[in-house]
């Protein structure tokens, strides 16, 4: 188990630097000056040099990664262009907010989404059981975004049920959780069919298994067969998924930010990358890049609690 660990970690640090240098390398080839946007039209070419130089511009692209890097190294991940605010401090704000809207989008998923499933698998080919298919099947087919504008079209402006933008009183807790439902289920809709379906088949794909049949012919109980043999085994793929979930949800969380109003990390890496401002881009990259592979890391560990089989392997490995 602790060799395991120590395989996964280093993997998670090859990984989170090489999709950190990738994207933030990306930003350099978007069309746009940052020092145009500070400036403004009516700047001087003197201007435009003295502040290109100020901000590390004049570098070649790779020494200014080596200097991100370098930095990242001493935990200083730059300052906002406009700002010149610490990115560290930019992105410790807008992060709870995120992480918060993550979590519950992929907390209702897993509260409506595997019982969904559940209930599928043990009345297979009944109404419900269609019912549930063809409601999975539209919100899978539903982007975040998409989900977004049309919960914001029902609730917030034609039904006046919950607000529409922004965080709420941070203060008031009954206030937050309010302006966190609309977001949260935007997020939260594709992947409650998602782990619908993939509940369903799961369950279904063990319950032909050769032990659960002994199990019967055992004279078990249908019940105590189901919950305790069956749905074990099923629920590893699901956990396997939940992981990728999460990375998807701090994805998703971009789009579902800039319809809320929210002040999130997605809304501030959004507002980076249309001012080129270099700095936030790449610390936003490498935050949600390590968020995404911390995610999986867990979704991987979880796996030797849910099958000591697994942990067996793993440890004779």
């Amino acid at each position: 188990m602790l060799s395991y660990l120590i395989k996964r970690l280093g993997m998670t640090v090859v990984v989170v630097f090489l999709s950190t240098l990738f994207l933030a390398s990306l930003v350099h080839f978007i069309p746009g000056d940052p020092v145009r946007t500070i400036l403004g039209p009516r700047a001087t070419p003197s201007m435009s040099a003295r502040v290109r130089e100020e901000m590390g511009l004049d570098k070649p692209i790779p020494l200014q990664l080596l200097d991100f890097f370098t930095g990242v190294l001493r935990g200083d991940l730059g300052s906002d262009f406009l700002t010149h605010q610490p990115v560290t401090r930019m992105i410790g704000q807008a992060l709870p907010h995120t992480l918060i809207l993550a979590v519950a989008g992929l907390g209702l998923a897993i509260l409506l989404g595997i019982p969904l499933g559940i209930y599928s698998a043990a009345h297979p080919n009944t109404w419900v059981d269609r019912v549930t298919g063809i409601v999975s099947v539209a919100f899978i087919s539903l982007p975040a975004y998409v989900a977004g504008l049309l919960l914001l079209l029902c609730f917030a402006v034609l039904f006046r049920l919950f607000p529409a933008i922004g965080v709420g009183d941070r203060s008031d807790p009954v206030d937050y959780l309010r302006h966190l439902i609309l977001p949260s289920a935007a997020l939260a809709m594709l992947w409650i069919g998602y782990l619908a379906r993939l509940v369903r088949a799961s369950v279904l794909e063990v319950l032909n298994a050769n032990y659960i049949r002994t199990a019967f012919a055992y004279g078990l109980s249908e019940r105590l067969v189901f919950y305790k043999y069956a749905l074990k085994n099923a629920i590893i793929p699901t956990v396997a998924m939940l992981g990728i979930g999460m990375g998807s949800l701090l994805g998703g969380a971009i789009f579902v930010e800039v319809i809320f109003t929210r002040p999130g990390l997605g809304r501030l890496m959004f507002d980076a990358i249309s001012s080129r401002n270099y700095p936030v881009v790449r610390g936003g990259v490498l935050v949600t890049s390590l968020l995404f592979v911390l995610a999986n890391l867990l979704a991987d560990l979880s796996y030797h609690f849910l099958d000591p089989r697994i942990q067996y392997q793993e440890t004779r490995q």
